[in-house]
């Protein structure tokens, strides 16, 4: 039998074609994810396929893809950060910087409601890899020279061929590979991970933390950022956390133009938290211990502040010192060592 890619999906027949066979490459979906949640998001017309994913990691890393050819996808979204920016604030060509922090790149298929960036600003994986080439801001370049380079480039135009069955190059195959390299971006191997799995032993702190984390009476996390029924640990909604009482970012209300949802941004999710400080979707906060603090004592009112920040009248949730230290600990034991090293992710 011989399968071919076309637009919809894949065909197979029993008949040789003489068309490229692009080799599927499904998700290893790991196994809290299988237990615990829905499916990943696959567009129909963009199955995840060997040659795609390889060409998505080579455009991911190729600097070819900014305007002067200087700066690629990870020098913002950084493996070694979880796929995000060590500063607060990342640089764009011209030096100029934007003013929200790089969101972490991990676990991106079941981001259902398919709303990416900090305010839901772009809705599928797609089009969340098209918007930064043509930002001023950012790689500053024009979809008619990325294409012309690319078209014009000794190894891209077979690798297309290869992927995607044309050598035509334009902003659709292009962000249909990178997305499908970001899809692969999976991290699911985390100290509570394993304890999940009974793989692995929590200290009494990080129990504790746990514990904290769930308990509605002291920490309260679990509505916005989940539980260890949720192995995204987002909720990937928008809420207004109590960061400021008036908004210089409205977030999700600029996108809306709802002036309920200003101030509203998206959760991030708690995964890796030891790679991609600083924190807040403008980077505000450098440390962990810091964010834990503002949900303790530093809550600001405002007229949109969600619901779920019950203690904002008391400026938090008022924690003791050992309960911060053991939420801390449990917040670490989230992190994936071998999702930042996995060499199928790496420029190598």
């Amino acid at each position: 039998m011989s399968c071919i890619f076309i637009f919809m999906g894949w065909s197979c027949s029993n008949e040789s074609v003489e068309t490229y066979v692009a080799t599927p490459s499904p998700l290893q979906i790991p196994q809290l994810f299988e237990d615990n949640i829905l499916n990943p998001v696959i567009p129909v017309d963009n199955p995840q396929t060997v040659e795609g994913v390889a060409l998505g990691k080579k455009l991911f890393f190729d600097p070819i893809l900014s305007g002067d050819n200087t700066q690629a996808c990870a020098d913002c979204h950084a493996p070694g950060n979880a796929f995000s920016d060590a500063d607060r604030f990342s640089d764009g060509i011209d030096g100029i910087r934007g003013n929200r922090n790089s969101m972490p790149l991990f676990n991106l298929a079941w981001n259902y409601d398919e709303k990416f960036f900090w305010d839901g600003s772009s809705f599928s994986l797609e089009h969340q890899a098209f918007v930064p080439v043509s930002d001023p801001i950012e790689m500053k370049s024009s979809w008619t020279q990325l294409e012309t380079e690319l078209q014009q480039h000794p190894e891209y135009p077979n690798l297309f061929q290869q992927a995607f069955g044309t050598s035509k190059i334009d902003s659709t195959v292009v962000t249909k590979a990178i997305a499908q390299f970001e899809r692969t971006l999976i991290s699911s191997n985390s100290k509570f991970d394993k304890y999940l799995l009974g793989e692995a032993t929590l200290t009494p702190e990080e129990l504790n933390g746990f514990n904290v984390f769930m308990d509605e009476t002291k920490g309260d996390c679990f509505h916005c950022h989940g539980s260890d029924k949720n192995p995204l640990w987002t909720d990937n909604i928008f809420h207004n956390n109590g960061l400021d009482a008036t908004f210089t970012d409205l977030g999700l209300g600029a996108v809306t133009g709802d002036p309920a949802d200003n101030g509203k941004f998206k959760s991030p999710s708690l995964r890796n938290l030891a790679f991609t400080a600083p924190y807040m979707h403008d980077g505000r906060f450098a440390t962990l211990d810091e964010v834990i603090n503002h949900y303790s004592e530093g809550l600001q009112n405002s007229s949109t502040i969600d619901p779920l920040m019950k203690k904002v009248a008391q400026g938090g949730v008022q924690l003791s010192a050992q309960d911060k230290a053991d939420l801390k600990a449990f917040l670490l034991s989230l992190s994936d060592d071998e999702f930042i090293s996995n060499p199928d992710f790496l420029n190598q």
